[in-house]
């Protein structure tokens, strides 16, 4: 099962968004939300709300690419979130997520017994390619047990 798969199969407002999971690789993640009616806002573009799933959601693909052979022994948990709404999105918009700080120095704090924290930043973008928000979400590797 594909890293989209998993999270459209695990979290049900990434399938209620028909989120696209175009790539998910430990350098970057790509999703896209389509054109959709039912979830535009008062001027006719992607709501708030759902460019903000949009970009937790390319922020939880990252994460789980970057960490998923860490999961028997950490659980991810998002911690904190911000966004700034740059443009006007208009039709189909892309959020890219890439890692604040490399994946081995934060497997190095959890291997310490810490539990880690790391950002991950997003660009959300029209078709034409201008940044219509900017989004930064906190993540922590929570050890089980």
């Amino acid at each position: 099962m594909s890293i989209g798969e998993m999270l459209a199969a695990t979290v049900p407002m990434a399938r209620t968004l028909n989120l696209e999971f175009v790539e998910t690789s430990p350098e970057r993640a790509v999703v896209s939300l389509p054109d959709q009616g039912e979830f535009h806002n008062h001027v006719g573009g992607p709501h708030a709300g759902a460019m903000f799933t949009l970009g937790e959601s390319a922020s939880g693909a990252i994460v789980l690419a970057a960490f998923g052979d860490q999961l028997s022994r950490a659980v991810p948990l998002a911690v904190s979130a911000e966004i700034s709404y740059k443009k006007l999105a208009m039709g189909a918009v892309t959020a890219t997520a890439t890692l604040g700080r490399p994946a081995a120095e934060v497997v190095a704090q959890l291997d310490a017994g810490e539990r880690p924290e790391f950002p991950v930043t997003i660009a959300i973008q029209r078709a034409d390619g201008a940044v219509t928000g900017e989004m930064s979400v906190v993540w922590t590797l929570r050890p089980n047990g």
